[in-house]
């Protein structure tokens, strides 16, 4: 059984079975194990799906280009804790093309939160002010992922900032890699970066996605390995970086439209290029791949406007989403940005049924 595992215990096999024993036509209850989780980017939303019926069991986000306390902008990250959600509100930037408001076109429309919400839509915790872009305290700048730990603290990456952060539930920085605003490429430093894995021995994988890298450093901020090829036609536009339990790590190789699996050594062992299937447009981008239990790569490819699902062999096992086409009716996504099984993202999710400080 293969799982992307950036944190493996005795829960996490758990949490394997059960999301393996997930049974066909049960999805339609909220938190399901098996559904969907989709960050749906420029609908400014994320919802839930019945991979079965294609049918949207839960949703958070009114579709509002404003952040406010039902409305999130420019989804890039949701995760599932317990019965609540983890939402990154990344904000969209002038000239996204896909946003329906002409003035987030001309002018971009920022949300900068990081937000847990209940079942019933309700904002439960936040860091960063709505519309707010800065970096005081509470207050981020584009934060386009965001990851439960199992201390309970939030690991956000904090892309404007060129920083990745550690959050207390009492909204104070515990740890941080990166400069604050400062790009480049030495030490602690960032350009650009896109996200960041806990792993199982206590360090951080970060994709480092305008240094086209992907480096894991230490608590005392070295860096102890990287895969940072020179031609970026084997990595370019590094957009997530996970560990997976057999030592390897999964890429989203975004500029190259391919998701890389490599070893150890840097040798790629796996790759699915998304901007060769039929429909798809040109440069598709695509954002996010998580390894499942089953051994199958979920995938959101961003600008063809679905989520897929394929097995080693590259075939589509699973889709949401229409290739190339933008809505936000019944089986139609605007810009995906993450997707994650519910029950099967184990890297740093723990099996908690709260969130405050309660087991």
């Amino acid at each position: 059984m293969k799982a992307k595992t950036t944190y493996m215990s005795v829960w996490v096999v758990a949490i394997l079975f059960a999301c393996c024993q997930f049974a066909e036509g049960q999805g339609n209850a909220f938190n399901t194990p098996g559904n969907i989780l989709i960050a749906d980017q420029f609908n400014n939303r994320v919802i839930e799906v019945n991979p079965t019926t294609g049918a949207v069991v839960w949703s958070f986000g009114n579709g509002s280009s404003t952040p406010g306390p039902h409305s999130v902008v420019g989804t890039n990250d949701a995760q599932r804790i317990g019965n609540l959600t983890l939402i990154a509100g990344t904000g969209a930037p002038a000239g996204t093309p896909t946003i329906y408001e002409a003035n987030c076109f001309k002018n971009g429309c920022p949300d900068n939160r990081v937000i847990v919400v209940d079942q019933a839509g309700k904002i439960v915790w936040q860091y960063g002010e709505g519309g707010v872009t800065g970096s005081g305290p509470n207050q981020l700048n584009t934060p386009v992922q965001t990851t439960f730990l199992p201390n309970k603290n939030i690991l956000v990456t904090d892309q404007g900032n060129q920083r990745v952060i550690e959050i207390n539930q009492q909204k104070q920085i515990v740890w941080q890699y990166g400069t604050t605003g400062k790009s480049g490429s030495g030490p602690n430093e960032l350009n650009n970066p896109n996200s960041a894995e806990l792993l199982e021995n206590g360090d951080i994988l970060i994709a480092d996605e305008n240094n086209n890298r992907v480096i894991e450093v230490n608590r005392k901020k070295q860096v102890v390995w990287q895969y940072a090829p020179d031609n970026t036609s084997l990595l370019s536009g590094a957009a997530f970086a996970s560990r997976l339990c057999n030592g390897n790590t999964l890429i989203t190789d975004s500029n190259n439209n391919r998701v890389i699996e490599i070893n150890s050594t840097g040798n790629v062992v796996f790759k699915y290029v998304t901007n060769t299937r039929a429909g798809s447009i040109a440069n598709p981008l695509p954002t996010r791949a998580i390894r499942l239990c089953n051994g199958r790569t979920l995938i959101s490819d961003q600008y063809n406007n679905q989520v897929i699902e394929i097995d080693r062999k590259g075939a589509i096992l699973f889709s949401y989403g229409q290739v190339g086409v933008v809505g936000k009716g019944p089986n139609q996504l605007d810009a995906p940005y993450d997707a994650k099984e519910i029950g099967d993202y184990v890297g740093i999710t723990p099996p908690f049924g709260t969130f405050f400080g309660k087991d």
